[in-house]
């Protein structure tokens, strides 16, 4: 008996969409099913790509910008038609403004109901368009992969960040033959103007007080490299928003100023004050607006950068180094010529001001744990195979400020949006992409319930990290904001929640410190211990109204 042959059916939208995928290189997906998009989901089970299912639409679009912000590439988060897609907004928003890579995908109704008010119609494209680099509609099974490409090259390219993508349920499930037209690499650029790098170096070597400002794109990895070798060569001093965190070396700790941000009182501001000349570099002014470093002075700015600005009143660059920064920075500092650096009293003066600092946090042993106190145990068990993921809140002010790494992306702040609730997710991606990696996420008890749900998720895959939890009952960052305008808060408190009870909840583990002398004992024993762990901290944060002012460690109580 002959056995009857199998005919094949047509290729469908989702097949050609998921091969597309699988062709980009992409290893997970991130997100939550629905009808309008499930056959992408089904197609998923027949490819290589791994599947993560998430507990909330946002934390997928976290997670892959995580995944984005730690590898360069793109991360995928697909979702369903609706409040699946409006859900992305808040993470698309802040990896665009992070610059993130990120690919997101949403269901849609039939191409022919889109005008129509129908369960879940909504004009996702035009949604997404003012907060992403790129936004656009699937309208036929020829253009998936056309669309698809785009998107990445989109994502990837220039300052990175978000790219949507929404696909109808009925070029998903009707047929495809189109080609696949991935792997869409981003667009490589070649050093700045020549000419341009010439008059750029003449400014540098004519410059008495010279400062190099480090923006986010200065964290990519082959432009950190290009930035050491530049400062090993010209030894001048440098600062960074907290964006660049990592991206000075050990070995070149004593001309970095420490980092801006939020509040124009810091070391690095004094540096930068006191500047004849400002060499930004992967600068963008959403990170910590010119405003606040720049406002009424009249020195030269070279703006180096793989966009052009956009003109301030408070920022106007003399000369714009425009192309691939680590090739420009290479070109540069081969006309830079100008003696080693004499000895800078600010930078002497922030020296003995980090000693201080580390003297007097250790010595602080009240309870609730003082911040100081947290920030000088976290300094001394940050070590080179350890990913900490930073939250938004008041903590954040002090870790920004404080707390130093000396390796590009392994701190990972938020500061375009400001959003609460990325910890954890952040923390997720780092156990996916970085696994031989200790993994450390903090949040305050208000951010940490914005994700909170993801516990579940971090513990079917079995991610190995810590979650602190800095505890104090209330959005402190805004409360002390509120109390130096108007004298007195509001809307900022909130009830108590046993992280402990809730962390063993979700199949994690919870501990507590409640005491100075159990920070390092605690936390190391969390790092050994396999999967999520979650340790809440009561934290004194009576000092936090000192953060808006000119803050040295000596002032504090």
């Amino acid at each position: 008996m002959s056995t009857p042959v199998r005919k094949l059916s047509p290729r469908s939208g989702a097949e050609l969409l998921v091969k597309s995928l699988e062709e980009q290189g992409i290893e997970y997906v991130f997100g939550i099913p629905g009808a309008k998009i499930d056959k992408v989901f089904d197609a998923l089970l027949d490819s290589k790509i791994k599947t993560v299912v998430c507990r909330h639409e946002q934390n997928a679009a976290f997670i892959a910008g995580g995944i984005g912000r730690m590898t360069g590439r793109a991360g995928v988060a697909l979702v369903t038609s609706g409040p699946g897609c409006s859900n992305l907004v808040t993470g698309l928003a802040t990896a665009n403004s992070e610059g993130d890579p990120v690919v997101a995908i949403g269901g849609a109704v039939s191409v022919a109901d889109r005008l129509k008010q129908l369960h879940q119609s909504m004009d996702t494209v035009s949604l997404f368009r003012p907060i992403t680099k790129f936004s656009a509609e699937i309208d036929s099974s020829q253009s998936i992969s056309e669309v698809v490409a785009n998107a990445f090259r989109a994502a990837e390219s220039g300052r990175p960040g978000a790219a949507f993508i929404s696909a109808p349920k009925d070029i998903m499930v009707g047929p495809a033959n189109g080609d696949v037209l991935t792997p869409a690499r981003p667009d490589k650029l070649g050093a700045a103007d020549a000419e341009s790098i010439t008059a750029a170096a003449r400014l540098i070597n004519a410059a008495e007080q010279p400062v190099i400002l480090l923006g986010l794109l200065a964290s990519q990895r082959c432009t950190t490299d290009a930035v050491r070798r530049l400062l090993t060569r010209v030894r001048v001093p440098v600062v960074c928003t907290y964006q660049g965190a990592g991206v000075v070396s050990r070995e070149l700790f004593d001309q970095f100023g420490g980092r801006i941000g939020l509040f124009h009182n810091q070391p690095a501001d004094q540096l930068l004050d006191a500047a004849d000349l400002v060499v930004t570099v992967g600068y963008d002014p959403i990170e910590c607006e010119p405003s606040l470093w720049n406002a009424g002075k009249r020195r030269p700015l070279i703006h180096i950068d793989v966009l052009r600005c956009d003109i301030d009143n408070e920022y106007q660059p003399q000369i714009e180094l425009i192309g691939d920064i680590a090739a420009t920075i290479h070109a540069l500092s081969e006309e830079i010529d100008r003696p080693i650096t004499t000895p800078n009293s600010i930078l002497d003066n922030i020296a003995q001001e980090r000693i201080t600092f580390g003297q007097r946090a250790a010595a602080m042993n009240g309870v609730p744990i003082h911040p100081m106190r947290l920030v000088h145990e976290l300094q001394n068990l940050l070590s080179d195979d350890m990913t900490l993921c930073l939250d938004m809140g008041s903590f954040h002010i002090w870790l920004a400020r404080y707390l130093y790494s000396f390796r590009a992306r392994q701190v990972l702040m938020t500061n375009g949006q400001q959003t609460l609730g990325v910890g954890l997710p952040w923390a997720i991606a780092a156990c996916l992409v970085r696994p031989r990696e200790k993994v450390i996420s903090i949040s305050g008890d208000g951010g940490f319930l914005f994700s909170a749900m993801e516990l579940e998720t971090a513990v079917r895959l079995k991610c190995n990290l810590v979650q602190l939890v800095w505890i104090d009952g209330s959005y402190d960052m805004v409360r002390f904001q509120q109390v130096s305008k108007y004298g007195r808060a509001s809307g900022v408190d909130f009830g108590p929640v046993d992280t402990v009870k809730f962390a063993e909840s979700f199949g994690a583990k919870g501990l507590r410190i409640d005491a100075p002398d159990q920070i390092s004992s605690t936390i190391k024993k969390a790092l050994n211990m396999e999967g999520p762990v979650v340790i809440g901290i009561p934290v004194d944060y009576s000092d936090n109204r000192q953060l808006m002012n000119i803050v040295h460690p000596e002032a504090l109580n």
